[in-house]
């Protein structure tokens, strides 16, 4: 059985982690098995406020905090690799932090922090920590080596931050460098990180090692891929605002997808298309009890007595309406409105037109919001169709999962009913053709209460 394992962030957060993680891959592997890791707790998040804060810092400074990093790891390495390994894995260790610190002093000294420059410094962390783990992994037993996923074949678009794979490349280079190693040794892989096709490192967007072990999983033909997380599964909604939210033990890739992609953070996503096309099973199991089925996302959607499956919440978003009389029977306008943004690496959440074809409204990522209003502005500059772009910032969006709202009638009306017995209003819907999600927009602060009074309108009140 060919397997793809995944291990996050807080997993790898310190030396008794990195073991535990370690002991749980030699106890699970099977014939043939990949290992995909993320950076150590809180790392990523270091080096993305190095990155931003190096310009104004000297070199003694900068180089203050590499070490820092440096020791963070190194305490892992005493710790956690025998000692016949341990010289060779602290070489590594000191090339890859001498690495990190030039890079830095390279962007103190241009006085600039471009997007490729950011994601070569945000790449650090998965480098750092895929080797020690390999090593780990040598020291209790277990043949291993460590690529990064640019050198076991993952060649991505030059959209740095938010890179996506080039599928032709991709599958043929994967195969060629990984797949010789499986019979013999455990790859241990960076999540991601890639690298575009003049190999200049790239990454997948935050929480990409998701897709990393996915896009893996997929050009080898996994049997199944095992993302193992801090957490019980996907769950119904999240436990921080819901206590009694449930874990959902089964659920099809449609729905998962929805979920992820309004805001369920335990996936990235893009993270399922990959498994998706080649209809690989995909277990999202918790890292401390590995023996627990956690859940199981497949192609089926499964027969359920639950109508909605989960409501997730995506906040840090932001509301464009954009308003014209200039609009009205002009042909085109909504493409070149998309156009204008798909240039600049937006990505657009929800769509909604008003039927008098004076407005349409959008949510972007709050951090695009001014870029987004800038190129629509741009985009018609010297024209007069656009009059005005109202931008909120402070909204969020919420998203009602389920397979099973597909042909049941007053599924909507029980939403928005909940929705307004709990004094929320909505500033916008949108219900995608596929049935399976009605998402809406409400005002950020009133979030939480409106995903209370769905919780407890679908899901609570069916236990």
């Amino acid at each position: 059985m060919r397997i793809v394992m995944k291990f996050g962030g807080e997993a790898l957060r310190d030396e008794e982690r990195v073991l535990y993680t370690a002991n749980v891959v030699k106890k699970f592997k099977k014939e043939e098995t990949i290992v995909v890791v993320s950076a150590m707790s809180g790392i990523t998040d270091k080096l993305y406020d190095l990155a931003r804060n190096v310009i104004n810092m000297n070199e003694s400074e900068i180089r203050r905090e590499v070490e820092k990093i440096k020791r963070r790891h190194e305490i892992v390495i005493n710790k956690c690799v025998h000692e016949k390994y341990k010289e060779e894995c602290k070489n590594v260790l000191n090339n890859l932090s001498e690495k990190l610190e030039r890079t830095l002093l390279g962007i103190s000294y241009v006085g600039e922090l471009t997007p490729r420059s950011l994601d070569l410094v945000l790449s650090f962390g998965e480098r750092l920590i895929a080797p020690i783990f390999s090593y780990v992994l040598k020291s209790i037993g277990i043949n291993s080596l460590h690529l990064t996923g640019y050198e076991a074949g993952i060649v991505t678009d030059s959209n740095f931050g938010r890179a996506n794979p080039i599928w032709e490349k991709t599958k043929v280079l994967v195969r060629e460098r990984v797949e010789k190693y499986l019979k013999d040794r455990i790859p241990v892989i960076t999540g991601y990180i890639a690298a575009d096709e003049k190999g200049r490192i790239t990454t997948l967007g935050r929480g990409g090692s998701d897709y990393t072990a996915t896009i893996i999983g997929s050009c080898l033909d996994a049997d199944e891929i095992w993302l193992f997380k801090d957490v019980k599964g996907l769950m119904t909604a999240d436990p921080k605002i819901i206590p009694e939210a449930k874990i959902i033990r089964k659920i099809s890739y449609i729905e998962a997808m929805e979920l992820a992609y309004f805001g369920a953070k335990i996936l990235h996503p893009k993270a399922l298309e990959p498994a998706m096309e080649k209809n690989i099973p995909v277990r999202i199991k918790p890292l401390f009890n590995p023996e627990d089925e956690g859940t199981l996302i497949t192609a089926e959607c499964m027969k359920s007595k639950d109508i909605v499956k989960a409501i997730a919440v995506k906040k840090n978003v932001a509301s464009l309406n954009i308003f014209g009389a200039g609009m009205v029977g002009l042909p085109g306008i909504a493409a070149r409105i998309f156009n204008a943004l798909a240039k600049n690496n937006i990505n657009i959440l929800m769509i909604s037109q008003g039927s008098s074809e004076t407005n349409i409204s959008l949510v972007v990522e709050r951090e695009d919001v001014d870029r987004a209003i800038e190129a629509i502005k741009e985009e018609f500059k010297n024209e007069n169709v656009i009059k005005n772009i109202d931008c909120n910032r402070n909204v969020a969006i919420l998203a009602v999962v389920g397979a099973g709202m597909k042909g049941t009638k007053g599924v909507a009306a029980r939403v928005f009913s909940a929705v307004a017995k709990a004094g929320v209003n909505i500033l916008m819907i949108s219900q995608g053709s596929s049935e399976v999600n009605i998402s809406f927009v409400v005002d950020e602060k009133d979030s939480d209460i409106a995903l209370r009074a769905l919780h407890k309108e679908f899901i609570s009140q069916e236990d």
